[in-house]
């Protein structure tokens, strides 16, 4: 489906829980890496990050990034956090999206990606036919960043108005 609204909106990855998963019947959780999990100038995660990835563990929600990044930092923190990874994803495209679902043999109604950028994120989510999760993104911390915002702003005010998880 070609739709820029996500299904659903959080202030920060670490505010969707394995509740509100386990309620959709998600058991997969796709996430972005930059600006999503954390900023662009850091390779530290945070306490709260990482407790929220223990708890999603705990869950038995599968995680695995799906990350357009070519760095190799997005590996190390996948190997080091023991967290599965995909990079080269080319969202929006779909390569990345499926290549996770058929890693772990889920179904599209089981699986969700999560990420900071609408026109990324959340269409390629959208066009995989999985459940969509915007985040705020960590820091805009260029011009670009910024003004990607700014063109994001009206779909996120429809998505807000078409009533999605606040």
């Amino acid at each position: 489906m070609l739709s820029f609204l996500p299904n659903h909106i959080f202030e920060k990855i670490t505010d969707i829980s394995p509740e509100f998963l386990q309620e959709k019947s998600i058991r997969l959780l796709l996430m972005d890496f930059d600006n999503t999990m954390l900023p662009y100038t850091t390779n530290t995660p945070s306490p709260e990050l990482l407790r929220w990835v223990k708890g999603m563990k705990d869950a038995g929600i599968l995680l695995c990034i799906v990350s357009n990044s070519k760095k190799a930092r997005v590996p190390n923190f996948s190997e080091k956090h023991g967290i599965a990874c995909i990079t080269h994803a080319a969202k929006p495209r779909t390569k990345g999206i499926f290549s996770a679902m058929e890693r772990f043999g889920f179904a599209r109604d089981q699986v969700a990606m999560v990420g900071d950028q609408i026109f990324t994120d959340t269409l390629g989510a959208r066009r995989a036919d999985i459940t969509a999760l915007l985040v705020r993104s960590i820091n805009n911390h260029t011009i670009w960043l910024k003004l990607r915002h700014v063109f994001e702003l009206p779909f996120i005010a429809l998505a807000r108005k078409r009533r999605v998880q606040l």
